[in-house]
């Protein structure tokens, strides 16, 4: 059977996007630039619901990116919690100081401007540029480059990152006007998340099940290029233990403590001395650490 002229057709995407789409904040017309922004950075490797609540919560206090970069970076990392990879919050707040500095505080609304603040990558850049500022621009994040593997290529590529072949290709794909183009972007998004899932998609209730090119050759499962990552025992649970110990004190907290955390003594060395290399953790006094930025009483 031969591949239908237009595969992710934008009618179908669409109509099934007004009837499933999620009601998330940062999807509404009052969202600001920085509140999509935001969005995107705590939303990378963690689900919707994890981080809604953190979300609410950072922009309650930081509502504009002057207000985040007027703080010391340790308080990014202590109002990020548990949501994992602390890293997102230095660059949220580095990207804040550059915003503040360099914008008048106001975030850029091109994918070129937007690359060259710090921590924010290619993805990032062009999913704000769609979506908080109606650009034309193709966003292929884990679940539009599912739906792009399977429905147009006709290959299943378990926990594949996206390339720039795939943004070539959705380019080719997006409708003309922008903004309908940007609203696409999302919507063939949400399929993926609600849909077209990793595991157990549900066909039945997908629009292109009749234009899909996986589901015409067989539905073969694809085989994952990189196993799950455990959790327990590992680095990062170790590193967590830390950072979790530091931003629960109101102080700096002594080497035996943040050593003590973790049973392994060789691994809390190493996670201590990859904690102070990422930035994250800097040394105060003698043998006490802090979160960055933190002002340490003489």
């Amino acid at each position: 059977m031969p591949r239908p002229a237009d595969p992710l057709d934008p009618d179908l995407i669409l109509d099934f996007y007004d009837r499933n789409a999620r009601d998330l904040p940062w999807r509404r017309t009052a969202a600001t630039p920085w509140a999509v922004l935001v969005s995107e950075v705590m939303l990378q490797q963690t689900p919707v619901t994890r981080v809604l609540p953190v979300y609410e919560r950072w922009l309650q206090r930081w509502p504009a990116p002057p207000d985040l970069a007027a703080e010391p970076a340790g308080e990014a990392i202590r109002a990020w919690g548990r949501l994992g990879y602390p890293r997102r919050a230095l660059r949220l707040h580095g990207a804040a100081v550059a915003i503040t500095a360099d914008h008048g505080g106001q975030v850029p609304a091109t994918v070129e401007e937007l690359l060259r603040l710090p921590g924010i990558g290619e993805y990032t850049a062009r999913a704000v540029a769609a979506f908080a500022f109606g650009a034309r621009v193709p966003v292929v994040d884990t679940n539009v480059r599912r739906v792009l593997s399977r429905v147009v290529r006709g290959v299943d590529e378990p926990r594949a990152s996206a390339t720039a072949a795939d943004r070539a290709e959705m380019a080719t794909l997006l409708p003309p006007d922008p903004a309908i183009a940007a609203r696409f972007s999302v919507a063939v998004m949400e399929l993926g998340a609600l849909v077209c899932t990793a595991v157990g998609p549900s066909c039945d209730r997908c629009p292109l099940l009749a234009r899909c090119a996986w589901r015409r050759s067989g539905a073969v499962a694809g085989v994952g290029r990189r196993p799950v990552q455990a959790w327990h025992g590992t680095d990062r649970q170790a590193r967590g233990r830390m950072m979790a110990l530091l931003r629960g004190s109101a102080g700096p907290v002594d080497m035996p403590d943040l050593l003590g955390s973790t049973e392994d003594a060789v691994q809390a060395r190493r996670c201590l001395d990859s904690l102070l290399a990422d930035g994250l953790v800097e040394r105060a006094l003698d043998g006490w650490f802090v979160l960055p930025g933190t002002a340490v009483a003489g």
